[in-house]
């Protein structure tokens, strides 16, 4: 087996009888309300709108299972210019310019697997598998030739496999919102940066410019969790919804050619949106999210990475649409505009859950 999968039966082992008695816990001290057919009904309409973009919907029903299929295509498409010479007039310069052309598709088929234990605890399992695609057109490296080169380059498997549990907070009664905290555990069962081949790109003179991975890694090849919150406030015929977490990176030794331990940058994100109920099977919501990444530190720092920014904004613009197929079956498809530079240009998430 697979060192970096052998780890998924013993944490299953050790979690289900966790999870048993969180649930038996649960119904113990749940006491029986007059108003839980009117909080049965928020719900659904609350899941149904604010999980279109995110995992922000209402927790799963105790004894519900639901099996969520989905897709996605990113693609992304970006120009980089380098420069190396002097101005002798603002017209004119003497040098050497070499501009690059990347476009990147990255496709997603991931199967998720919710169960609800009780009326506030549900655990999740996220398996994905990946395809990347990646052209590079450029010009030698500070040569002076005119003449385009168009690299390929192309990665494809596992994944980082995702467990998740959430539990609600509040019943979303009195005026109040309801309140979810979540704990997700990104395990790095897919191929990481520092597992595919590399090569230092080097200047005439020797000096290391840049590194260029030959494969396009699958996974982030680091452990992480996220802890955080979401908030859903139904206001027929709308529903408001946010959500706030916090990515927790742990470092890992990566040799000393790669400067030694690796600590990834941790990550802040935030979300917020609205969505509409058009009748009892269609809805629209229109959210945003925003990614404040962290700057990597190495051990072993080198010129490489030293003139690196201390973080990355990533921000993207999400609308979406759900039908209800049947009773247990909905579609929603959900279409992500990048607003950053660093944000994929497009993407496109189609999902299919059914509940059992």
């Amino acid at each position: 087996m697979n060192k970096k999968t052998c780890w998924i039966i013993p944490v299953l082992t050790l979690a289900t009888p966790m999870f048993a008695a969180a649930a038996q816990a649960d119904r113990d001290s749940t006491p029986v309300s007059t108003s839980a057919g009117q909080a049965e009904a928020n719900d659904d309409a609350a899941t149904d709108i604010a999980s279109i973009t995110a995992d922000r919907g209402i927790v799963t029903r105790p004894g519900r299972f639901t099996i969520e299929p989905s897709f996605s295509h990113a693609h992304s498409n970006s120009t980089a210019v380098a420069v190396e010479g002097y101005t002798v007039i603002p017209a004119l310069l003497i040098g050497l310019i070499n501009i690059s052309e990347i476009q990147r598709d990255i496709f997603v088929g991931a199967m998720s697997l919710k169960y609800g234990f009780t009326s506030k605890f549900e655990a999740a399992v996220r398996v994905p598998y990946l395809s990347i695609s990646e052209d590079l057109r450029e010009r030698e490296v500070f040569q002076g030739t005119p003449v385009d080169t168009l690299r390929e380059s192309s990665g494809e498997g596992l994944g980082d496999v995702e467990l998740s549990a959430r539990y609600q907070l509040t019943d979303g009664l009195g005026g109040w919102p309801y309140v979810i905290g979540a704990m997700r555990v990104k395990a790095p069962t897919g191929e990481g940066p520092y597992d595919v081949d590399r090569r230092t790109i080097l200047d005439d003179q020797g000096n290391p410019i840049g590194i260029e991975l030959e494969d396009r890694p699958t996974g982030s090849g680091f452990w992480a969790f996220e802890p955080g919150l979401s908030f859903i406030y139904p206001s027929d015929p709308a529903v408001l919804f946010g959500n706030l977490s916090y990515v927790w990176t742990l470092k890992e030794e990566q040799g000393f050619e790669n400067g030694g331990t690796v600590d990834p940058g941790d990550i802040v994100r935030f979300g917020f949106g609205m969505g509409f109920a058009f009748n009892d099977r269609t809805s629209f919501s229109l959210g945003y999210d925003h990614s404040i990444i962290r700057k990597t530190t190495l051990e072993r720092n080198n010129d490489i990475f030293a003139s690196n920014f201390d973080r990355i904004q990533i921000g993207s613009l999400s609308f979406g649409l759900s039908q209800r197929l049947t009773q247990s079956t909905s579609l929603s498809l959900t279409v992500s505009i990048g607003v950053t530079e660093n944000a994929p240009n497009s993407e496109i998430t189609l999902k299919l859950p059914i509940s059992l």
